[in-house]
């Protein structure tokens, strides 16, 4: 008798055992499978920060305000006033945040002079890159062949494989975002020949026009950003050229073989109190729901 009480405690107990085991493994797997909401709205539209910047940067900027508000992209207004433009609005105070390049050196000497100390925050991967017609033969350049095309010791197509022809070699104006770039991941110190008026292009869309359009478009090479000349504004004329062998395509940034690159940037004022809603907004455009929308808008997400 008392060993059938035993044997029955031992049952009530195991069978006891069994149902909390139970409850603790839903508990866990029911907790397992509740995941934060990526797409709730960080801020509304009229608490998120005041944005400029370069114009390959529109779409991000666009992009970031849709996700983050829980705005449609096709509701979404921003309004960017270019590369420098940006940043003396930033320097003034006009702007609380730009998606930029990095500063020029007069942009730098704009924001001491104005005792205004600069944060900057890189949030997506770009790369420099070199435009020609589909029609030029040449495919690829070394780096030191581009800097000698540029300060004008090369001057005809057929010293570096290509045509007997002169080379036109566009350049952009001065504090621009893609001439900033090309004196300091390309020129590196070296004097960039004076251009001819005619050689100057002021928006990236005219210098991708000339090249895809101009009566001596074989014989033009001019320089953008790699977002903008495969996304923004695209020409089925025009060819991106390799360097150092290597040519410019999204795995080739990704991973670093094509290696003149920069970074699209958010910009602050250093001064901004650390729980600010631009420190906020910066913290989500670096987060990995922030560098979800940059891949989807087409951007290189930055590692």
């Amino acid at each position: 008798m008392n060993n059938n009480r035993i044997v029955n405690v031992l049952l009530i107990i195991i069978m006891i055992l069994v149902v909390i085991a139970c409850i603790i493994g839903y508990m866990y797997f029911t907790q397992e499978k509740v995941e934060i909401d990526n797409t709730e709205a960080i801020f509304t539209l009229e608490n998120y920060p005041r944005i400029d910047g370069s114009t390959a940067t529109l779409p991000l900027a666009e992009a970031f305000k849709a996700d983050f508000t829980g705005t449609n992209l096709e509701e979404v207004e921003v309004n960017h006033s270019k590369t420098h433009n940006a940043y003396v609005n930033l320097i003034n105070g006009d702007t609380d945040l730009i998606l930029v390049t990095y500063p020029s050196e007069d942009e730098q000497k704009l924001a001491k002079e104005s005792g205004v100390e600069l944060e900057i925050v890189p949030i997506v991967k770009e790369a420099f890159v070199f435009l020609v017609n589909k029609d030029n033969p040449v495919e690829d350049l070394t780096l030191e062949q581009i800097q000698e095309i540029y300060t004008g010791e090369i001057k005809n197509w057929k010293e570096v494989g290509g045509e007997n022809s002169k080379i036109l070699a566009y350049q952009r104006p001065e504090n621009s975002g893609s001439q900033s770039g090309m004196l300091s991941l390309v020129m590196q110190g070296k004097e960039m020949m004076e251009p001819i008026t005619e050689n100057v292009i002021s928006g990236m869309t005219e210098i991708i026009d000339v090249i895809s359009d101009y009566d001596n478009s074989k014989e033009a090479i001019g320089y953008s950003y790699y977002y903008y000349a495969t996304t923004m504004y695209t020409s089925d004329t025009i060819k991106l050229l390799g360097v150092n062998g290597v040519k410019p395509t999204y795995d080739n940034i990704k991973n670093g073989l094509y290696n003149i690159q920069t970074a699209y940037y958010a910009v602050i004022r250093k001064d901004e109190p650390q729980d600010s809603d631009v420190r906020k907004l910066v913290n989500a455009m670096i987060s990995e729901r922030g560098q979800n929308v940059a891949k989807e808008a087409g951007y290189v997400q930055n590692d």
